[in-house]
């Protein structure tokens, strides 16, 4: 397990940054054709130093990985929090979704390639996973119940969202057509009005 909390300032600043450039080399190369070779380069660090913070590549990908969801599940639940209705706290989630997952850290491969984990970093990640799924679909539920939201299948409507999310990291670019605020314009535009459409 990544121990962040109990490492110094210092340490855990160097984690950071590593984690940045390995977000960077999985954007670019996939994780498969990643090398902690290259992301040790990047950095200006020797391969055996990078072990020091990171036990293998999969470490990388986990911690990646086990932060962004963390922090995505962290947003989710103060969305949910509040008092907005269905519709407004869906938008939201969107927002803070493609925010996360665009960014230096959340913004690679890490999001569709986590399959790569070996089994027990994989349970970790997957019970994360469902743990933000579950409050994905409790808010659809929400809006089906007091009408805000046509009546739908709420796993599959989950299911569409987040699988959309996600693989904007695989063709999303900083230099392309759509701004950041453009792509939660345009899934609420799908997915939230699609709700609210009547059968």
């Amino acid at each position: 397990m990544v121990q962040i909390d109990a490492e110094t300032p210092k340490a855990q600043d160097r984690r950071a940054e590593i984690l940045r450039r390995a977000a960077a080399v999985f954007r670019e190369k996939g994780f498969h054709g990643a090398g902690m070779r290259e992301i040790a380069t990047g950095l200006g660090l020797a391969p055996g130093a990078l072990y020091y913070y990171f036990e293998s590549k999969e470490e990388l990908l986990y911690a990646c990985q086990d932060i962004s969801l963390t922090r995505l599940i962290q947003g989710a639940r103060t969305i949910l929090k509040s008092d907005h209705p269905a519709d407004e706290q869906l938008r939201a989630l969107i927002a803070a979704h493609i925010d996360l997952t665009l960014d230096e850290l959340g913004g690679s491969a890490a999001h569709v390639e986590f399959h790569a984990l070996p089994p027990d970093r994989l349970a970790e990640i997957v019970k994360k996973r469902d743990t933000y799924e579950r409050l994905i679909r409790r808010v659809i539920r929400r809006g089906i119940k007091d009408g805000t939201f046509r009546k739908t299948d709420v796993k599959l409507a989950t299911m569409a969202l987040l699988g959309a999310l996600n693989w904007s990291v695989v063709w999303w670019s900083p230099e392309g057509r759509w701004s950041p605020p453009d792509l939660v314009r345009g899934f609420a535009d799908v997915f939230v009005s699609g709700l609210k459409e009547s059968a």
